[in-house]
């Protein structure tokens, strides 16, 4: 069995791409420990993807919602450790999931929480990155450059990010719109060289993959580092995550 982390912020993490690896992973047989800003801090997802962005649209599928209620009545999700207590060698594997709403920019702005990232990178173990939490590991450091410097990747793809923020501002103002600089543009700046690391994988704008068919979804996998663009791909990544965690 392996002990797995699971960062997060105290809310508005994505209710698929932290319910959906978990609920692998723990099917796995493998031990997943939660970890927020304070200890004391019992996390919650973005209430919109339970109930609807737009008119009862946008939301998490039903099986990840499912997931996440049989999550969050868990011992291990009721009691987070702190950021600042992660003991990176204590674990054999690292999943930073994603969310775009406010409540994220405690998870993916901590320098607590990049500096415990970087130390867990330097180990080599697995490392799963998917849509936001990819930002993570380009604002981790090591000897001055982030850790991605070297490495293949994608992440939340400009074009899907633009078309959810224009298509909703008229209702939700800022609400897909985490930063001002788009997280693709962030991360390919953390990139030696974007144009051949930065993977964009196909266009999509609604298709999901599933426990059944993983066709829609789109991996970048370079050595112990898997990374995923959105909820959309989350089932393809839970799954391969816990085959690197298998096989590492």
């Amino acid at each position: 069995m392996a002990r797995i982390l699971i960062p997060l912020p105290d809310r508005d993490f994505d209710i698929t791409e932290v319910a959906v690896p978990w609920r692998k992973l723990t099917d796995a047989g493998h031990d997943v420990v939660f970890a927020t800003e304070e200890s004391s801090t019992r996390p919650s997802g973005d209430p919109l993807l339970l109930t609807g962005v737009v008119f009862g649209q946008l939301g998490a599928e039903p099986e990840p919602k499912a997931f996440y209620e049989q999550m969050i009545e868990t011992p291990a999700f009721a009691n987070p450790i702190a950021w600042r207590d992660i003991s990176p060698n204590s674990f054999d594997g690292l999943v930073l999931p994603g969310g775009h709403a406010p409540g994220m920019r405690q998870y993916l702005g901590s320098s607590v929480l990049q500096s415990k990232v970087a130390a867990f990178w330097a180990l080599g173990r697995p490392v799963g990155a998917i849509c936001h939490g990819v930002l993570v590991l380009a604002r981790a450091e090591h000897d001055g450059h982030s850790v991605l410097r070297d490495m293949q990747t994608t992440c939340l793809p400009k074009y899907l990010e633009r078309v959810a923020y224009y298509s909703t501002a008229w209702k939700l103002g800022r609400y897909y719109r985490t930063y001002p600089a788009y997280v693709e543009d962030e991360v390919r700046a953390s990139l030696r060289e974007p144009e051949s690391q930065f993977q964009r994988g196909p266009i999509t704008l609604a298709t999901r993959d599933s426990e059944d068919d993983a066709s829609p979804a789109f991996l970048v996998e370079d050595r112990h580092y898997l990374s995923a663009r959105w909820p959309g791909d989350a089932y393809a990544f839970a799954q391969r995550l816990v085959e690197m965690i298998s096989n590492s």
